[in-house]
């Protein structure tokens, strides 16, 4: 009974949002659009220089554009649930502190150590992807790495570390350590110059497109558009790093919600264009390499926009890995500040208030995982931890809902209860559609994270005092 007392204590709601008032740890400097920038630095990334090509040739062929809109719908579910716990509870932790605050510590516990895999994984995924548009960008000016750093063992003949993704992911950890307005206004800049370069794609490409290379448009059948979709759903999630910047944000409980609302609906409507011109233009079975736009466009004769391609792809993915480790430190302080991992994380620099520690280490681990993993391997690990904390939060913002009917945000998710179970619902079908190892490793990292709360986190939570 003990065990499950710990389990089933919350978080205070009021004591939350008091803390959140009294923003004692961070400075609070970002706006509306630094926020939207961080959910779409999150958001468009690999997903649509990468994922989309690697995809389409593998799995969903054409049809990648509907496993991005079969993951959007999902996405967006529970980017409507996530909104509403944003204008309510805006503080540090995303999930975890939402799960805390309704559900009880042990699902706090497994969502943050959930989280904590997410955005750490995400970060060494997209640093793999930053490291092949950078080579390609090399390549194309002449220059050209030597074959052992070029990619992680087993990934190519000759291959033994892919050197520039560690660098990569240690370069953002430190940016991330000095100032978090830096990081936001550097940003910033990344998103506007790869979005203008997806457009430029688009624009360049559309009199390219020959419908033929459409037919068959799912070539693997609607099973590989699904599995697809469990793929790519990687691509659509971002927009859950910018509510780990509550406690940075201006004015979180109404920007926080129109910034994730926002960011999503730009980056799906993008994916989902980007995917049909890309598979328009060049055959699907031919994007099956690390930069597939940018070897598309070199095929048509197009040099220029390759080049340029590579150039925002280098630039834009870094503001993805700036987005996902900002997420992940940030859970990982809010966990250590609730006393279920130890204090000595939870402690902001002096000088610049970024929670330097966790940042610095999480930079480190993932720069280890970039180097030395192939990319799909990481990535479906993602999606596992992702789905998982989507399913999660719909739920508990039903609880929320009827449990807490006194409490008002000040966003309310529509349709409720269909909205919420509709985003669980899609969760769970993309779960289930992932590879049996993925989940084997899944289930090995879930071990772990409870022997460590039983082991200490039980007994330090701040709860427990």
């Amino acid at each position: 009974m003990t065990l499950l007392r710990d389990l089933t204590r919350t978080l205070s709601i009021d004591e939350l949002q008091d803390a959140a008032r009294q923003q004692i740890a961070f400075r609070r400097v970002l706006n509306l659009w630094q926020l939207i920038g961080i959910g779409l630095g999150g958001l468009i990334g690999v997903g649509i220089f990468v994922l989309t090509g690697v995809v389409a040739a593998t799995q969903a062929g054409p049809g990648v554009a509907l496993s991005f809109m079969i993951a959007g719908i999902a996405s967006g579910c529970a980017a409507l649930s996530y909104a509403e716990f944003a204008s309510l509870i805006p503080v540090a932790g995303s999930a975890y502190t939402y799960a805390y605050a309704v559900l009880g510590e042990g699902a706090a516990w497994i969502i943050g150590w959930d989280l904590l895999l997410e955005y750490a994984l995400v970060v060494a995924v997209v640093s793999i992807g930053w490291s092949a548009y950078l080579q390609s960008l090399f390549l194309q000016l002449g220059i050209k790495l030597p074959v052992w750093a070029s990619g992680a063992p087993g990934t190519g003949s000759g291959h033994m570390i892919d050197l520039f993704a560690a660098i990569g992911a240690v370069s953002v950890s430190i940016l991330l350590s000095v100032k978090i307005e830096w990081g936001a206004r550097f940003n910033v800049i990344m998103v506007v110059i790869k979005i203008a370069a997806v457009l430029l794609v688009i624009i360049v490409g559309l009199p390219f497109i020959h419908p033929e290379n459409w037919h068959p448009f799912m070539p693997f059948g609607f099973s590989g558009v699904t599995e697809g979709a469990a793929v790519v759903f990687f691509a659509v999630f971002g927009y859950d790093t910018l509510t780990t910047a509550a406690e940075e944000s201006r004015n979180p409980q109404r920007d926080l919600p129109r910034a994730i609302l926002i960011s999503l609906a730009i980056a799906l409507t993008l994916y989902v264009i980007m995917a049909l011109v890309l598979t328009g233009v060049a055959r699907y079975d031919t994007l099956n390499n690390p930069a597939p736009v940018a070897t598309a466009f070199a095929s048509l004769g197009l040099p220029w926009i390759a080049l340029i391609v590579s150039l925002a792809a280098v630039v834009g993915i870094a503001s993805v890995m700036l987005a996902f480790l900002m997420a992940c430190a940030r859970i990982w302080f809010a966990m250590s500040r609730d006393g279920l991992l130890p204090e000595w994380f939870a402690h902001t620099h002096p000088r610049f208030k970024s929670p330097y520690r966790p940042t610095l280490i999480a930079g480190a681990l993932t720069a280890v995982i970039a180097a030395f993993y192939p990319i799909r391997d990481v990535a479906e690990l993602v999606n596992i931890g992702t789905l998982s904390a989507f399913v999660v939060i719909c739920l508990a913002v039903i609880v929320l809902r009827y449990a807490k009917n006194d409490l008002r945000a000040r966003f309310r998710t529509p349709l409720m209860p269909v909205t919420p179970l509709l985003g669980a619902c899609f969760s769970l079908w993309l779960l289930s559609r992932l590879p049996v190892i993925a989940w084997e490793r899944f289930f090995i990292w879930m071990a772990l994270g409870i022997a460590i709360y039983l082991l200490y986190g039980r007994a330090h939570s701040r709860l427990n005092k």
